[in-house]
């Protein structure tokens, strides 16, 4: 039997090795863990090895907030991608579920809620915190509904204008 691969990814050591403990304490053995400081370390990873579900937090070195959750869901489309944050923002917490998230976890969470969160994921729910789902505003919606809609190589252009790269660059891209 395959061990189920999670890959952390936070840029400060021990919210990595808390994560990690609690996934040993909640599911033991049956998981193997794999860790990254950055988001090329990230991608260094997906392309390396399996990974059954990314814990991903948006404020990491090469990180651009939930604009690289678009890119990275465009690459890696198969990867579900629990955001794991500190920032517990209703508006974030909407932008990420709509830019392909599969869940969002507050870093203040307690660790069984870590478990019920990464259960949730690799049996293919989505997990979201109701209560910063529920006090979005109509607005914050509807402009990540429309950028929900573009296509990977749109969102792709979206993220490189939203890093101030010029036209010739994002053509050149």
């Amino acid at each position: 039997m395959t061990a189920t691969r999670v890959l952390i990814a936070d840029d400060h050591p021990m919210v990595r090795r808390a994560l990690r403990e609690a996934l040993v304490e909640s599911f033991g053995a049956g998981f193997e863990l794999l860790e990254a400081g950055s988001i090329d370390g990230v991608r260094e990873s997906l392309l390396r090895d399996r990974v059954d579900v990314l814990m991903l937090d948006l404020s990491m070195p090469g990180m651009e907030g939930t604009l690289s959750l678009i890119s990275l869901r465009a690459e890696f489309p198969s990867v579900p991608i629990l955001v794991v944050s500190a920032i517990e923002e209703p508006r974030i917490v909407r932008q990420a579920m709509d830019f392909g998230a599969s869940g969002f976890l507050f870093k203040s969470a307690p660790f069984g809620t870590i478990a019920e969160a990464v259960s949730a994921v690799l049996a293919g729910d989505l997990w979201f915190p109701e209560a910063s789902v529920a006090n979005l505003t109509a607005s914050d919606a509807e402009v990540a509904g429309r950028i929900s809609e573009l296509t990977p190589q749109q969102r792709r252009v979206l993220v490189l204008l939203a890093q101030g790269k010029l036209n010739k660059e994002i053509a050149f891209e």
